[in-house]
């Protein structure tokens, strides 16, 4: 991985690996769907994938979950 995930992130990620949607990722952290959006982006874009179930395998074989 060229660049580490925010602890944000980590923590958005997380709460993805737990299967919850945008929106209550947002409610659970305080934040806007927009910010939880923003920061899936980033996830994606760090961990090279496309898709919720692709950033969450990837993390477990890069042992961030």
């Amino acid at each position: 991985m060229a660049e580490a995930l925010s602890d944000r992130e980590r923590e958005v990620l997380g709460l993805l690996a737990q299967m919850m949607s945008t929106q209550e990722i947002a409610a659970e952290l305080f934040l806007s769907v927009n910010t939880v959006k923003t920061h899936l982006k980033n996830i994606y874009r760090k961990l090279a994938v496309t898709r919720r179930g692709e950033a969450v395998r990837r993390a477990r074989e890069l042992h961030l979950l």
